[in-house]
């Protein structure tokens, strides 16, 4: 903390020191509040005036604060703990989706994933052929077989004029039919884009299938969301995190449309999350690192409100950059130090080698990212990096190895996000870099993406260290959580018990029991604190949010069960009763009444 910030957090104790006689407006009392403090103590009792937490404690003391107009709470043995902090997410694209034509994130054969699709074809009757149809939420990897291969033939065989893109849950890839193809201009001889691929067959015909930066020749011709459907959407997305129990979120890759929305919504008091926003910083459109940052820094001026305070506000203080992929079958998008294995054998007597392919070239070069860095670091702005591969781990650390060292390097607050796979040799690079790793749980769980898609891929020596949360969690690393909705449905209470059990859910079928690899779950009190306090920590948002203790934000839910004391497969089964932002209740179940 800085010197200021020291100052602030000062006066703000004593000026709750000062009013410490004055009733409380609400008290809580008689519950298990689970504050993760230092020592993540457990107490009885809690009160609120102006938003903020001025006790913590046993019930006697919430009673001297109890006065006439003093809203008394009794959570009759109920878990009190911080509001959830969702270090990684997608809330403009989660909200749309919850509005178009949804797969669901379900594994389909062929002929249910073309019914599915003929069923939205068919509910809309006012599109022209023209009109683009967009089909979200596309469990890519759990196509039915394993290996069934996904081109634009699939597509072509339903009934309708109109050009089709099918985007993958995941966000790295769009299936489009042979209309969208050829509206898209994507053609035999169309070269790979920078950090993008145009999959082809073995003749070189193109598939339909595009992978990561080449879905932007699709992409770019769909029409915009409207004011209204991006408003819409923001709504959406705020409803669902506020019944999840979210109090504070980071969108991990916005645009001035979706941050207008919002403050639009903030202007109407209808902001009921701590919003972050981190701008993309990409430049293979001919940006430089200077411009893009230059491009960056307008954004904050026109979005950013300020300091944290009581209401919940917009602060634009971070940059996304992409360093790869996905790891897994099909893209093979993620860097990696050693090539991803192939079967040089028949699928009846497999024989597993490694191939030629190590993934594409890191999306920034070692030159390029260490400029960009720089340039964030002088303008105190915080990267978020996309790293699937142990090579794209590798290389950004290294970056900020190099960032280190400078006396702007000191001040940032780095993360890596997604970190599937990290190479031992640098497990405890993120403690020795101050490095957040924000990490999303529920990948830690057998499903088609982390067996059939990677494992054989892999080889066992490697797929043993695969979703290495543990071992970095050993290695000294603070751990950080962001569930990337709506790469998965926004479920944060399944993601930690898969943080905590790495199983599937019960009816994930038989293929999908037990755990994944051999790796432990975490401890449960380090699932949740990389949830609220280490989220928060990556907000520049630790000293006001994150734990329960005074002088801070009244940011909390009650749930209707306690995490610590079921068995940790019920952990999924957790519902948030109410959902509190800035001593405001946002969200309350019929549960809590």
């Amino acid at each position: 903390m800085t010197r200021i910030g020291s100052f602030a957090a000062f006066a703000l104790l004593l000026s709750v020191a000062h009013a410490a006689d004055k009733p409380a407006d609400t008290v809580y009392r008689n519950g298990y509040v689970y504050t993760v403090d230092a020592r993540d103590s457990v107490q009885q009792a809690l009160a609120v005036r102006g938003g903020r937490i001025v006790y913590v404690g046993d019930n006697d003391g919430a009673k001297a604060l109890t006065g006439k107009k003093t809203e008394v709470i009794d959570l009759q043995a109920r878990m009190l703990m911080p509001g959830l902090i969702d270090g990684h997410m997608h809330p403009q694209s989660g909200g749309s989706r919850l509005l178009n034509c949804s797969l669901n994130y379900e594994s389909l054969t062929v002929p249910q994933f073309q019914s599915r699709i003929q069923a939205c074809l068919d509910r809309d009757k006012k599109s022209g052929a023209d009109r683009w149809l967009v089909v979200v939420n596309w469990f890519q990897q759990g196509m039915l077989p394993d290996g069934v291969e996904t081109t634009a033939a699939m597509l072509d065989a339903l009934k309708t004029d109109r050009p089709i893109i099918v985007r993958s849950s995941f966000g790295h890839s769009s299936l489009l039919n042979s209309k969208g193809v050829k509206v898209a201009k994507v053609e035999r001889d169309t070269p790979d884009p920078a950090g993008g691929k145009i999959t082809r067959d073995d003749k070189g015909n193109v598939t339909g299938l595009l992978e990561d930066a080449a879905q932007d020749m699709a992409m770019n011709l769909l029409p915009p969301l409207t004011v209204a459907e991006n408003l819409a959407a923001s709504k959406a997305a705020l409803a669902a995190m506020r019944q999840q129990g979210i109090t504070s979120f980071l969108d991990a890759y916005t645009d001035p449309e979706t941050m207008t929305a919002f403050t639009d919504l903030q202007k109407q008091g209808k902001l009921t999350a701590r919003a972050h926003f981190a701008v993309l910083i990409d430049l293979d459109k001919g940006a430089t690192p200077q411009s893009a940052v230059a491009e960056l820094l307008k954004q904050q001026k026109q979005f950013d409100q300020g300091p944290t305070r009581v209401a919940p506000s917009m602060q634009v203080r971070h940059a996304k950059l992409f360093m790869d992929g996905v790891i897994s079958a099909p893209a093979f998008t993620g860097a990696m130090l050693e090539p991803y294995l192939v079967n040089k054998g028949t699928p009846e007597k497999p024989d597993w080698q490694p191939g030629a392919n190590t993934g594409p070239a890191s999306y920034f070069s070692q030159d390029a990212l260490r400029t960009t860095l720089k340039e964030l670091a002088h303008a105190h702005i915080d990267p978020h990096i996309h790293v699937d591969g142990d090579r794209a781990v590798r290389e950004s650390l290294d970056a900020i190895e190099a960032l280190r060292a400078t006396p702007e390097g000191k001040r940032v607050r780095p993360a890596l996000a997604h970190d599937e796979i990290v190479d031992p040799a640098d497990y405890p690079r993120f403690a020795q870099l101050d490095v957040t790793p924000v990490l999303s749980f529920q990948w830690a769980k057998p499903a088609p993406d982390t067996l059939g898609a990677l494992k054989d891929y892999m080889g066992p020596q490697r797929y043993a260290t695969v979703e290495p949360q543990v071992l970095l969690l050993n290695a000294g690393a603070r751990i950080a959580y962001g569930s990337d909705w709506p790469v998965d449905p926004l479920d944060e209470w399944f993601a930690l018990k898969v943080g905590v059990t790495r199983t599937a859910a019960p009816d994930a079928g038989k293929e999908y029991a037990g755990r994944l690899t051999a790796q432990p779950g975490m401890p449960r009190a380090e699932v949740l604190r990389a949830i609220t306090l280490n989220a928060a920590y990556t907000l520049r948002q630790e000293t006001q949010t994150g734990s329960l203790e005074v002088g801070k934000l009244a940011d909390m839910i009650v749930l209707d069960r306690n995490f610590f004391t079921i068995p940790a497969e019920d952990i999924a089964n957790i519902k948030v009763l109410q959902t509190v932002v800035g001593g405001k209740i946002v969200y309350q179940s019929k549960g809590m009444r």
